[in-house]
């Protein structure tokens, strides 16, 4: 919850932690998270009632768990307010599988950067370009981030973690155990080193050791690949010099503060330590990186908005992620939380979901009722209006009394205003704290429950060092990842390390409650819909400043003021609850507001004025303060500000980040001084603040004195000594209380109120201060008011312009109304005769009102009133009367006197006659406009009688009063509504004689008739009186009964209302028109077909009959009353034929697909039916023949169901079985016969199936007898008995079926006895024995079943007497007699100890046999027996030794170590050396095998000890515990005995292995011989069957030392030269390999290292010092480098050109500038030859030239002792040889004539040392040799070059 929160400023994050935990990622048992459950709470209803009590109540026992869940009493049930159909929502997507198992968003390019710079600068080499890992390139970013992950290289390799490491880098690809080693070695090969680096480096700053050679104004040379501006001009060094830098702050815009200016070095963009989040104290050690360039935009994670979604969609894919994580089963919540976490780190796949979150309810609508929603129509109005006010309500619950964000007015998203959350299975939210530390309350209100985990605050610290050890490169690229809400972590591992944990499972309807600074998160178990939101009650207060101060150092931007919220809050408050924690978080405001105002004042910043006040100072929230540019937080209470930028602010702990202005330029801005903010303490006396009290107590009794008790600890040091604060406030008031007693002057007024702004923010002590500066100011504003007023006034009397710029009367008397005057002005009596001017003319213009004058008069006086100075209020009342008059004036004479009158309207008369009533002047026109004014009421008087007279005016006298009225030119509404009626009148008398006129002519009556019922409703709704509304109504009703008449001739209508239209016509007179005559001709046809129709139906008739009058109907164009009854009649006919045709064509197949039954009731009743129809039918007599024949099937069917039944009960005898059989039979003949009768009958009858019972009964009896005479199957005996349960219940107690159904049960025990199924247990001998007793106790006889059981008895008997004859004698007892028993034992025994016993004896060397075959079968698969593959083994260890007795000088030649078990009948080679044979493929083209080639070599190489562990063969301490578990077993066992055989040859080989490597660890002379020896033991071992792991690994370890040690030998041995890294490698190699410290080969190269790295240093200081060291020890560390074994071709290079000397001065090159002469071409510097400027064509130089134009004198060069000797001074050559290089910008030496271009060969000088690098460079002319020694003659071929003749 909360706003959403920008990301971090830079931080370096490129360091080593090797902190992560081994248990922390590595194998969290997630699906037993056995965490403690949080409190659960179960308020009654009276505790319910008030949230914030309740909360306050419950926090002592719910705050140490952080979290608690609230189940509110079963009375709270609020409806939820959204529409469920039509609620549309955003989305986000959330990777689940990347909230903890991702790599951070590094930038690639910035790592490659840094590890290139440190290969470069730490191991003198370059990053290879591209290494391929499986089949891809190698991200070595990843890699490192992986490993460190992981808790660094030891702790990976410790805890074998690479494969966790190689998913971590590619989580689609499976990873193999080779692919685990290659990435171990190649982080080892490449990025262990870079780990080790960075390392040292976070331990050095942590250390705090303060390097300053980054910053960018004390920087002095460039680093290696570091971009930085060159400075080699002197315009640049001054630039410098004066500390002017070009680069700004990325945080605050400010280039200012360049000694704390940190540059990225890859962007080079700048930030100030202080501005960076969190910010850094000193500059960290290495290279240092934004955060820009370190993250990656390509990677970055985060949730991205998705689509909008309605709730339908959004269960949808809930259901269908169910369904693919778990399929159609219902998944418990143990289950759903383990898969969770298993997709979290990583283990379980990839999963992508959508999450309805942070959804702004003033947006999207809440789950709460909420005052101006719609009430849903589901919901009572009364239930809705109790929970929009219930406290409970999310909506409600921050602005609650006892609330600290009541006094909140913005409405921020999820903090005032809830946010919604509709999640789906496994969305989540992750780890986090509220914003501000607030308190959160989480309600659901419907679906799957919801997982919380929590963390109490006071573990919080502790949670993020967890947080970023087990993620630190998380956290190194994000430093403020925990405010992103994008990381979980399994709670195991904040359990493993000590962080308690505690889980809430929330329910619908349930509460969450998280308290301040408890960081939690989980996810959601399905489809669920919540809501949740911020509060803030009293105890929330300190948790609140903790908050503050965490945005504070993150430099992020706070929600609100902390400070504004407190001040805010004691302003309003009123709760005792609160005040206690107010006062606290008060004092801490106020002291550390007083220390920062203090230091400011000691600091010199002394100007201070007030913030602007805010609108509204009571809510927090309605108006935006400035903020930090530095920490970004709210500046409430204060700031500092300077006018270099304005529109900038900082908080007064930064104030020295602002600018770098001298501190007196800076300005304190403040909203209260510290007496307010005491004041604001003490706002109730228990809160009373001692401090305060004193220092009122001091200023009332000495107003003009101090409290010492703070003012007198601050002092200031001036020029003269020291000062106090509180002096210095003395001193100000003696100044400013003269001021009031001389002249006013605004300069010293300024002068003194600026002095005053040091003292103003003071607390109370400093209330005289305020008080004296308050009256000054009033007295300066009063006094500068006074001189501004006279010079208005005095300006205004010189211009005399109107009123502009006139100062009014009220504003001087406002200024002369102050008694006593502030102070002294000269200028006030001047103003005070202006003033009474002014009331005398204002006097004069009342007297001219109450007079009523003529307009000229006025005119006059206000003329001398606009040229007095002085604005009066009563000028502008004079100047607006007489201009109303004038505009008066001239309406009326614009109505009386305008050529073409117009009428006018009542209105504006009425106006001007009220205008005129309100003139104070006296007009002419007023009497012509008041007679006008009564006639104009008498006409209106006489409208309104006319109107509201109760009778309707005659249409005549309506038409002569307006003739009348049209003579006065007025516009009266009564007179024109008057007009308007006459005018109604007049056209409805024209529509109706037009609609008269044209109707003889017209046929569409119905629309006649529509238009004269509208002219006659029109006409009586007329207010006057017309003639014609009598003929309207009669012709209205003709035209009516003509519409009559045509409906019936168009449409059918009924006899009665033809009958009805005829005679309504006849009364009108119309009867004879056309329209009638075609009507009674209908009602004459319609009369006939009446009469036929009766006579059918009374009498009867056919079909047919019937059928021809219904056609006839359609011919007569009415309404028939009897064609109702005749169509009844047809269709009973109708109805009773197609019932009954079932009956007649009887088809009982298509009966049964249309699933129709036929009951003899409906035949009966059709039969019943025929009787009263009126239609005369032929089939109803068929329909009585097939009813008979039913009753003859009935009476049949009955006397054979008790011939069945009779004899079921009756049967008892069995002895013959037979006669049984056979009558049975008989009636089960006439049962099927009489079925088959019954099943063609057309009916469903009822004695059916009951026959078909019978039948049945019969077949199942008949079948059990057949058992009888045979043995059944077990099968068919329980067929049978489960047809038992199916018999009908009426025969099912007869006495044969109950006789037989119990034989059949225990028939069905025999057959289970003796045919028992093989993986069923056995039945004993006293089963079967009992079985045969009850078989021979049965009524019915089964004598095949009882022999047969007899037998089974006997043979079982027999086999145990075997057993027992077997066991009894030990020396018989063998292999093959335990299998024969155990076999007939199978087939002939029942249960019994004696088949346990053989079984067991048998399963004890089964079961060896098995483990024996696990342990061969990897080496040769299932191809062959295993007594075979074990003679195998056997033969490979008898060539193994063989092997090894070469040792000893005799061997038989084997054949092909690698596949020792290939056929030797394959194509063999002879090796050349060791004459041993070899497929072709195992040798190489030289013929010799991979052995003897190692063995010429000198070494074994790695790569060839994959021989050691050649397949997957079985191991020696396998075959060991194969022996020990044989002990014991019957003789007889071939693979026991060559198992045996096996252990004994392989123990014998273990033993010559352990022979060779303790020869090879102990002799270091002979190389050769244990290069052999090993050789043998490698191949012994390779053709060896079985594999002996601890001798294979002491074969390997002797192996990697002595090819080290080979490899060392060589190189020691000088034939090849190699490379400084080389040999670290080496050295570290053999540490690696645990060599001891005081081998011999191990010193030596430890040594040669050494020396490598000394002669290095000393040829790096000996080729940068530009000649200081003598000549010859240069040629002694040329030839001490090309002695070394070691190639230094960069550093011999540099040697050889340092050893070149130019000059007279024999100096090699420093970069000085230089000139050639250009006949010798030897290079001179300027300051030897005492040049200043470049000659302008050729130069020579004084040994070829000396006196050559004017003499150029040398001076003389100080040598050094080898130069100064004689012998040893070569000539000076000129290199003819060569030819001359001309070079672009090179001037020839020209000393003749004189130097007259001095000007312009300066500047050329000036950058003569950076061309001429370039210049010789690039055309460098070839260089004579040196002055050398005699004795180092011999050394001169040494030398790149050679001496020119």
């Amino acid at each position: 919850m909360g706003k959403g929160r920008p990301r971090a400023v830079e931080k370096g994050v490129l360091g080593h932690n090797c902190g992560a935990g081994d248990s922390q990622l590595a194998g969290c048992g997630v699906g037993s998270l056995a965490l403690p459950p949080a409190p659960v709470f179960y308020p009654t209803d009276d505790e319910f009632k008030d949230p914030l009590e309740y909360i306050s109540k419950i926090r002592p026992q719910a705050e140490g768990y952080g979290i608690c869940r609230i189940v509110p009493p079963k009375s709270w049930n609020p409806p939820f307010a959204r529409d469920l159909k039509t609620f549309t929502f955003p989305t986000k997507t959330q990777a689940i599988h990347s909230l903890q198992a991702r790599p951070p968003s590094c930038d690639s390019a910035t790592f490659e950067l840094e590890y290139g710079r440190f290969l470069e600068r730490h191991l003198g080499k370059k990053a290879k370009k591209k290494l391929i890992f499986d089949g891809a390139e190698l991200d070595l970013c990843r890699l490192f981030n992986g490993v460190k992950r992981h808790g660094g290289y030891g702790k990976v390799c410790d805890h074998k973690r690479w494969g966790d490491v190689a998913r971590f880098m590619r989580s689609d690809r499976k990873i193999s155990e080779c692919s685990k080693h290659v990435l171990c070695q190649l982080y080892r090969e490449h990025l262990f080193d870079y780990e080790e680096y960075l390392y040292k480096l976070s331990f050095e700053n942590k250390k705090g050791k303060k390097c300053r050679e980054k910053i960018v104004c004390h920087e002095k040379e460039k680093p290696l690949n570091r971009k930085r501006r060159r400075r080699d001009s002197l315009e640049e060094m001054k630039e410098l010099n004066r500390g002017t830098l070009d680069q700004i702050c990325e945080q605050c815009k400010s280039g200012l503060h360049g000694d704390v200016m940190l540059l990225c070095d890859r962007c080079d963009k700048g930030w100030h330590l202080y501005c960076l989040s969190p910010p850094l104290d000193r500059v960290p050690s290495g290279n240092w990186y934004c955060l820009e360039c370190v993250n990656s935009d390509k990677d970055s994670f985060g949730f991205v908005p998705g689509k909008q979604c309605s709730l339908e969609e959004f269960k949808r894919l809930n259901d269908k992620i169910r369904r693919k994580w778990f399929g159609q089963s219902n998944a418990t919540r143990v289950q759903i939380e383990k898969l969770f976490w298993e997709i979290v780190e990583g283990k379980a796949g990839e999963l992508d979901v959508i999450y309805g979150s942070d959804l702004d309810t003033s947006v999207h609508g809440s789950g709460f009722p909420r005052d101006g929603d719609p009430v849903l129509p589901t919901v009572e109005a009364d239930v809705w209006q109790d929970y929009v006010y219930s406290p409970w309500n999310l909506n409600n619950l921050p602005k609650l009394q006892g609330s600290m964000l009541r006094v909140v007015h913005d409405n921020i998203a999820g903090v005032m205003v809830p946010w919604l959350y509709v999640g789906m299975l496994f969305s989540s939210f992750c780890w986090h704290v509220e914003d501000h530390c607030f308190y959160s309350i989480n309600y659901l209100h419907w679906g799957d429950p919801k997982c919380w985990y929590g963390v109490p605050g006071r573990e919080a610290r502790a949670f993020e060092q967890v947080m970023r050890s087990t993620l630190p490169d998380l956290f190194d690229a994000q430093p403020d990842l925990l405010f992103q809400l994008v990381t979980m972590l399994n709670p195991s591992i904040l359990q493993d390390n000590g962080i308690p944990v505690y889980s809430v499972i929330q329910e619908p309807r349930n509460f969450v409650v998280t308290f301040p600074k408890s960081f939690h998160g989980g996810f959601n178990f399905g489809l669920n819909c919540a809501e949740a939101v911020n509060f803030a009650p009293a105890d929330w207060l300190p948790h609140g400043r903790f908050g503050a101060d965490l945005y504070r150092m993150y430099r992020k931007a706070a929600i609100l003021s902390h400070e504004e919220l407190l001040c805010v809050v004691a302003k309003n408050a009123r709760d005792n609850n609160v005040l206690p924690h107010l006062k606290e978080e008060l004092c801490e405001i106020f002291i550390s507001e007083k220390s920062y105002r203090e230091e400011l004042w000691k600091n010199g910043i002394v100007r201070s004025s007030l913030m602007a006040p805010k609108k509204h100072p009571m809510y927090v929230g309605t108006e935006e303060d400035q903020t930090c540019i530095i920490c970004q937080q709210y500046l409430y209470l204060s700031a500092i500000s300077c006018s270099c930028r304005a529109t900038t602010f900082v908080c007064l702990k930064h104030w020295t980040h602002l600018c770098e202005c001298d501190s007196s330029k800076l300005r304190l801005l403040y909203r209260y001084s510290l007496a307010e903010l005491d004041d604001l303490i003490s706002v109730t006396p228990s809160m009373s603040h001692v401090t305060s009290i004193e220092s009122r107590h001091l200023i009332n009794s000495q107003p003009n004195t101090f409290s010492h008790q703070v003012s007198v600890t601050m002092i200031k040091k001036v020029k003269n000594g020291q000062v106090t604060f509180a002096e210095l406030a003395e001193d100000w008031l003696s100044k400013a209380c003269n001021l009031f007693e001389i002249p006013f002057s605004n300069s010293a007024y300024v002068a003194i109120l600026n002095e005053a702004e040091q003292f103003l923010w003071g607390g109370h002590d400093m209330d005289p201060v305020r008080h004296v500066s308050s009256k000054l100011i009033d007295a300066q504003k009063w006094a500068l008011s006074v001189k501004d007023y006279l010079f208005r006034v005095e300006s205004s009397s010189l211009s005399r312009n109107d009123n502009v710029g006139k100062i009014s009367l009220n504003q001087i008397d406002e200024v002369l109304s102050i008694d006593p005057i502030p102070c002294y002005e000269p200028g006030l009596l001047k103003l005070k005769g202006y003033a009474d001017v002014a009331k005398k003319l204002v006097t004069e213009i009342r007297k001219a009102f109450s007079s009523r004058l003529d307009i000229g008069k006025m005119e006059v006086i206000l003329s001398k009133a606009m040229e007095f100075p002085i604005d009066v209020e009563e000028t502008k009342i004079l100047a607006a009367e007489i201009s109303s008059a004038k505009v008066w004036m001239r309406n009326v004479q614009s109505f009386f006197f305008r050529e073409r009158p117009r009428a006018m309207d009542i209105g504006s008369l009425n106006r001007l006659m009220s205008e005129m009533a309100d003139l104070q002047v006296q007009l002419p026109e007023m009497d012509l406009l008041a007679n006008f004014s009564r006639e104009v009421d008498l006409l209106h008087s006489r409208c309104k009688e006319i109107l509201t007279f109760p009778q309707k005016l005659k249409f005549t006298e309506l038409d002569n009063f307006l003739k009348d009225a049209d003579k006065v030119r007025v516009s009266i509404p009564e007179l024109e509504l008057l007009r308007h009626i006459y005018s109604d009148a007049c056209s409805w008398s024209h529509d109706f004689y037009n609609i008269l006129d044209n109707l003889p002519d017209r046929e569409d009556h119905e629309n006649v008739v529509a238009e004269l019922s509208g002219i006659l409703k029109s006409g009586k709704l007329l207010r006057i009186e017309v003639d014609e509304l009598q003929l309207v109504e009669a012709e209205l009703a003709r035209s009516c009964c003509r519409e009559k008449a045509v409906k019936a001739l168009q449409l059918q209508t009924p006899l009665e209302f033809i009958r009805d239209v005829l005679v309504e016509a006849s009364l009108l007179e119309i009867k004879n028109e056309k329209l009638f005559l075609k009507l009674s001709k209908v009602d004459t046809e319609a009369v006939l077909w009446e009469k036929r129709a009766n006579s059918l139906l009374t009498n009867g008739g056919s079909m047919p009959e019937f059928e021809d009058v219904l056609r006839a109907s359609s011919h007569v164009y009415a309404i028939l009353p009897s064609l109702s009854d005749l169509k009844d009649a047809i269709s009973m006919a109708q109805t009773w034929i197609r019932r009954s045709q079932p009956f007649l064509t009887y088809n009982r197949q298509a009966l049964d697909d249309l699933g129709l039954e036929l009951g003899i009731e409906d035949l009966k009743e059709l039969v019943t039916l025929s009787k009263s129809l009126k239609v005369n039918l032929h089939s109803s007599e068929r329909l009585e023949m097939t009813l008979n024949d039913i009753y003859e099937w009935e009476h049949h069917a009955c006397l054979l169901i008790e011939d069945a039944t009779s004899f079921l009960e009756e049967a008892s005898s069995f002895t013959t079985v037979n006669h049984l059989i056979l009558r049975i039979e008989e009636l089960l003949c006439r049962a099927n016969s009489v079925t088959k009768n019954g099943i063609s009958m057309c009916v469903v009858l009822s004695e059916l199936p009951k026959l078909q019972q019978a039948t049945f009964t019969l077949q199942w009896t008949l079948s059990a007898l057949s058992f009888c005479t045979r043995i059944p199957l077990a099968k068919d005996v329980d067929n049978l008995l489960e047809d038992a349960h199916h018999l009908p219940s009426m025969f099912a107690g007869c006495n044969l079926v109950q006789l037989l159904l119990k034989g059949a049960t225990w028939l069905g025990k025999g057959v289970n006895t003796l045919f028992k199924p093989l993986n069923s247990k056995r039945c004993t001998l006293k089963e079967a024995e009992e079985v045969l007793r009850e078989l021979q106790k049965t009524v019915v006889p089964y004598p095949v079943m009882v022999a047969h059981l007899q037998n089974s008895i006997e043979k079982h008997k027999s086999w145990t007497l075997n057993v027992h004859e077997f066991l009894s004698q030990p020396r018989k007892r063998c292999w093959a007699s335990l299998l024969e028993l155990e076999g007939q034992g199978q087939s002939d025994a029942f249960d019994c100890p004696e088949l346990a016993i053989v079984a067991h004896e048998v399963g004890e060397v089964k079961r060896w046999m098995l483990q024996c075959q696990a342990y061969v079968q990897p080496l040769v698969g299932n191809l062959g027996s295993l007594f075979m593959e074990l003679i195998k083994i056997k033969e490979s260890l008898h060539k193994a030794l063989s092997i090894y007795g070469s040792l000893n000088g005799s061997r038989a030649k084997s054949f092909c170590v690698c596949f020792p078990y290939d056929s030797e009948s394959d194509r063999e080679y002879t090796c050349m050396t060791c004459e041993d044979r070899y497929h072709f493929a195992c040798m190489n083209d030289d013929c010799v095998c991979p052995f003897c080639i190692n063995t010429k070599s000198g070494g074994i190489q790695n790569g060839e000890t994959a021989l050691i562990c050649q397949g997957n063969r079985p191991e020696l301490k396998s075959f060991a515990k194969l022996v020990t578990d044989a002990q014991g077993f019957y003789p007889g066992i071939e693979e026991v005995t060559v198992v045996q055989e096996i252990f004994k040859l392989a123990k014998e080989c273990q033993s010559n292995l352990s022979r060779v490597v303790d020869h090879a660890n102990t002799h270091y002379n002979d190389f050769n011989l244990i290069s052999e020896n090993l050789v043998c033991a490698l191949k012994a071992t390779a053709v060896a069957g079985l594999y002996d792991h601890d001798g294979g690994h002491n074969l390997q370890t002797a192996l990697s030392r002595h090819t080290w040690k080979v490899r060392v030998k060589r190189l020691l041995s000088g034939v090849k030269k190699t490379t400084l890294q080389h040999i670290q490698h080496l050295e570290k190699e053999g540490l690696e390999m645990g060599i001891p410290h005081k081998d011999h080969f191990l010193l030596e190269i430890a040594e040669l290292k050494q020396i490598c790295l000394h002669w290095l240093d000393m040829a790096k200081k000996v080729a940068s010092d530009f000649g200081e060291i003598a000549l010859s020890r240069v040629f002694e560390l040329i030839i001490e480098g090309e002695a070394l074994p070691v190639q230094f071709d960069e550093e011999m290079k540099l040697l050889k050109t340092r050893s070149i000397l130019y000059c007279i001065c024999r100096k090699p090159d420093d970069h000085r500038p230089m000139i050639a002469c250009d006949q010798c071409d030897e290079w001179y510097h300027f300051d030897c030859l005492n040049l200043r400027e470049a000659p302008r064509k050729t130069f020579l130089c004084p040994a070829c030239k000396p006196f050559d134009g004017e003499f150029i004198s040398l001076p003389s060069p100080v040598y050094y002792e080898e130069r100064s000797s004689n012998d040893g001074e070569p000539k000076t050559p000129a290199c003819h040889e060569s030819k001359r290089r001309k070079r672009t910008g090179k001037v020839g030496s020209c000393l003749e004539g004189n130097i007259a271009d001095t000007v312009d060969q300066m500047n050329f000088l000036k950058c003569c040392s950076e061309i001429d690098h370039l210049w010789r460079m690039k055309r460098r002319p070839l260089q004579r040799p040196s002055r050398k020694h005699s004795n180092l003659q011999s050394l001169y071929q040494l030398l790149p070059f050679s001496t020119c003749n």
